[in-house]
């Protein structure tokens, strides 16, 4: 090879390096602007829903699971499905994991932004029960059931089936049965079918459990809570728990049925041929959830030879009327009156409430109705209210003589002999023929009226989402002025009916002042202006149908006591009927001579003992 050949293979090797490395960087260049275009497609794609894989994830171990605990011969459905019926008033939607319902909605019920009442939708609520076959032990909530066609029954009922099946047919099964519109529908008929019930259950006997969960649907969460009862019939007798921080309740003995009970709904389950015996626990969660309570039930129900349950569900407005019709006592449930008032209860059902449908039936202002009710109410109660004021107009007729013998039975130092005084007025009554109950016994009596219209307005579900005046619900609180702190024992709002019935309770107290045989009592001096006040802090929170009665009555008794004391009583008259009864000879009741006997003894012990203090 001469020198130029070799130069020559150089220049070669040169440039086939140079190629080499020109070619390789261009091929990293390229596959750079490949992998930065394959970032930015991957960036731009739709990611994975975690969660939804998680869910198919749990789905597939639930199936995987059920296939596990039953027999290879059963079968079930392998996906969730939902199917829903509805009637006038309600709408039903059921899932077949589980065969039972998932979703209550009232169709003529709504809420604050006018969407429907749903009185089931979360996750929490449940009604299962465990079973046998082969050894293996199954929960119905955690089971695919097949659904079979739902039907309308000849009487326009609507049925809907679910179904475990084997290849023989049906082992179990849930039937459920909605009643036709127009007939009271808010009644859910549920039968439990097991075909081989005595090999499924021990010792005849299902343990049922049914969890329920009561969302907040009225405006004001904390009082909604206080409004809410847990109730049961047990052992043949009404009862109901307050929720409290929550609660425990075991019943030993037969259960007609339990209840979740928001104040103005009711959720029911009830059994047909009773419970033997439960166990119900409740919880009140953090008002930040809006709910107003998880209640937990274990029931325990025989299951006869045929293998069949039958229950039922109610779903439904917290209403007399309605409730009434089912004959199962849950009209009870509508809190009319309790504890010391419970007696008033039968005022409101066999009185107030016929009046109020009537009236009601009537006029179409809910405001206008409860105006009616409160004059009808009124005049009702005005005689009692006369004889009120007239034993006050006879103590006004007698002051004068009783501010004499308080003037001399008062010592030089200014201090009263308190058992002289009282002695002799007793005396000046007596001759008089006045009572010192007279004004203070009618005004008691109109205790229960006042007591049961409380608890009526309150429970009345017509009221609700009726509006009049200002108030946009007279179920509710009015609010004219939300303020942006909490004032203790008073609220976060300005409620202009707590306002005025206020306004009206103070007028009628300072107007009555005047009327008071002695005002000198610095406690009852100040007492008209210490009770609007506390009623102020107590109205404020309540229905405004009830402070807007309050109003209208205490309207109406001003004016009535105006009218009476000014027009009616004649003040001659009383004074000359008191000198007429003077000269009377004064008849004592054996009671009354008892008294008197006692002041007397109780005085010469007094004299005594100021005789020795003396000495």
């Amino acid at each position: 090879m001469d020198r130029n050949t070799v130069i020559g293979f150089v220049l070669i090797g040169i440039l086939l390096i140079g190629m080499f490395y020109i070619n390789s960087k261009s091929s990293q260049e390229f596959q750079a602007q490949e992998k930065k275009k394959a970032d930015s497609i991957a960036a731009r794609a739709p990611k994975a829903d975690t969660n939804a894989l998680k869910t198919d994830a749990k789905i597939t171990d639930s199936i995987l699971n059920a296939k596990k605990q039953l027999p290879l011969t059963y079968i079930t459905d392998t996906v969730e499905q939902l199917t829903t019926i509805e009637n006038d008033v309600l709408k039903v939607t059921f899932t077949n994991k589980g065969g039972q319902p998932k979703a209550i909605e009232l169709k003529k019920f709504t809420t604050l932004d006018k969407k429907a009442v749903k009185l089931m939708s979360g996750n929490f609520n449940k009604l299962s029960y465990e079973f046998k076959t082969e050894g293996k032990i199954s929960k119905t909530s955690d089971l695919f059931f097949i659904k079979n066609e739902s039907k309308i029954n000849a009487d326009s009922s609507q049925s809907l089936t679910y179904a475990i099946k084997d290849s023989a047919g049906d082992v179990i099964t849930h039937q459920f049965t909605l009643p036709a519109p127009g007939k009271n529908g808010y009644m859910l008929d549920f039968n439990i079918n097991l075909k081989n019930a005595a090999s499924m259950v021990e010792q005849s006997t299902m343990n049922l459990l049914w969890q329920s969960e009561a969302p907040q649907v009225e405006k004001d969460l904390v009082y909604e809570k206080t409004q809410t009862h847990i109730c049961y019939l047990y052992n043949g007798e009404y009862d109901f728990e307050t929720l409290d921080n929550g609660g425990n309740e075991k019943f030993e003995k037969p259960l007609d049925w339990l209840a979740i009970n928001p104040q103005f709904f009711v959720s029911t389950l009830i059994a047909k041929n009773k419970f033997q015996s439960a166990e119900l626990n409740w919880v009140t969660p953090a008002d930040s959830l809006k709910i107003i309570t998880q209640a937990t039930a274990n029931c325990r129900l025989t299951v006869p030879a045929n293998g069949v349950v039958p229950l039922q569900l109610y779903y439904g407005p917290n209403d007399y009327t309605i409730m009434n019709k089912y004959n199962n006592e849950m009209q009870q449930i509508v809190t009319y009156g309790s504890g010391p008032f419970s007696f008033v209860k039968y005022i409101n059902r066999h009185f107030l409430l016929p009046v109020w449908d009537f009236i009601r039936s009537n006029v179409a202002s809910y405001g206008m109705v409860i105006l009616l009710l409160t004059l009808l109410i009124r005049l009702i109660t005005s005689p009692i209210l006369y004889k009120s004021y007239l034993s006050g107009a006879k103590m006004k007729v007698l002051k004068p003589e009783v501010d004499a013998l308080k003037a001399k039975f008062t010592d030089k130092s200014g201090s009263l002999d308190q058992q002289a005084f009282s002695m002799e007025q007793m005396k000046l009554w007596k001759s008089a023929g006045v009572s010192p109950l007279g004004g203070c016994l009618p005004a008691l009596l109109q205790i229960p009226i006042f007591m049961s219209l409380y608890y009526f307005f309150q429970a009345n579900i017509a009221l609700r989402g009726e509006s009049f005046l200002w108030a946009k619900d007279l179920a509710a609180y009015d609010s004219v002025l939300q303020l942006p702190f909490n004032i203790p024992f008073y609220g976060d709002h300005v409620s202009l009916f707590t306002i005025t019935a206020t306004l009206t309770s103070l007028l009628i107290s300072i107007y009555s002042m005047s009327s008071m045989q002695d005002n000198t009592n610095p406690v009852m001096k100040y007492m008209p202006y210490i009770f609007p006040v506390l009623l102020l802090g107590v109205f404020n929170n309540l229905p405004a149908a009830l402070t807007w009665y309050y109003t209208v009555s205490n309207t109406i008794t001003l004016i009535l006591q105006i009218i009476i004391q000014k027009y009616i009583i004649n003040h001659e008259k009383i004074l000359a009927q008191i000198s007429e009864n003077r000269k009377k000879p004064v008849k004592q009741s054996k009671l009354q001579e008892r008294i008197a006997a006692m002041q007397e003894s109780q005085k010469k012990i007094q004299d005594i003992k100021s005789k020795t203090t003396k000495k």
